[in-house]
């Protein structure tokens, strides 16, 4: 079974992935680590975030498992991460990583922003996850001032507003919810609530698939 678990920054969908991969024995990737680790390497090696040839080549070679986790999620690393995710070469050069990933003896779980319209358009589930920018703004602002980065909820807003509407904007493979996939609005939900909703609907699937 593959699962694709869309939607917007600090929604939580990177909690929700996790847990309903841990639920169901399912291995799960995170598609925007490698996206922000494209965005780190390009930031140590001195590639700027827009030259598309040096970015695609480095995502080609990239190993994300090299990067510390604390440093793929500061503020800049997710500016960057947004900046070359727009460059149609680097997303080209992560496809086929992602789509070995799903595909999978047992299946998987992904997250990202185009899994259900792109990477996995035929996805048994799809899940949109979203959220009020403030909230997610609130949300943010406590990951990173828990990680020692501060910065002010009015630039946080500023950054998702900023942010959404370069992932909404890009030529190639959009920020979109999938036709087919299940809205989660997080905006009033516990975490477990939200994952609850998930694996339902996880769930209403398999029933159908039997």
């Amino acid at each position: 079974m593959i699962i694709a678990i869309d939607g917007t920054l600090a929604s939580g969908k990177g909690t929700i992935a996790t847990r309903i991969a841990a639920y169901y024995s399912l291995p799960h990737m995170d598609t925007g680590r490698l996206y922000r680790a494209t965005g780190v390497a390009a930031m140590r090696a001195g590639v700027p975030l827009d030259d598309a040839k040096g970015l695609a080549e480095l995502a080609s070679t990239l190993d994300p498992g090299i990067y510390e986790e604390a440093d793929l999620r500061t503020a800049e690393a997710g500016a960057a991460a947004s900046k070359v995710a727009a460059i149609p070469e680097v997303r080209a050069a992560l496809l086929e990583l992602q789509r070995t990933f799903a595909q999978q003896p047992t299946g998987a779980v992904l997250d990202g922003r185009d899994i259900g319209t792109v990477v996995c358009p035929d996805a048994d589930v799809k899940l949109w996850v979203d959220a009020d920018t403030e909230v997610r703004a609130e949300r943010r602002h406590r990951e990173l001032a828990a990680a020692g980065d501060p910065i002010t909820i009015e630039e946080l807003i500023r950054q998702l507003h900023e942010r959404d509407e370069r992932d909404r904007s890009r030529k190639d493979a959009p920020m979109k919810m999938a036709a087919d996939a299940v809205l989660i609005d997080t905006t009033h939900l516990t975490i477990d609530a939200a994952v609850e909703k998930a694996r339902a609907t996880v769930e209403a699937v398999m029933t159908r698939q039997e």
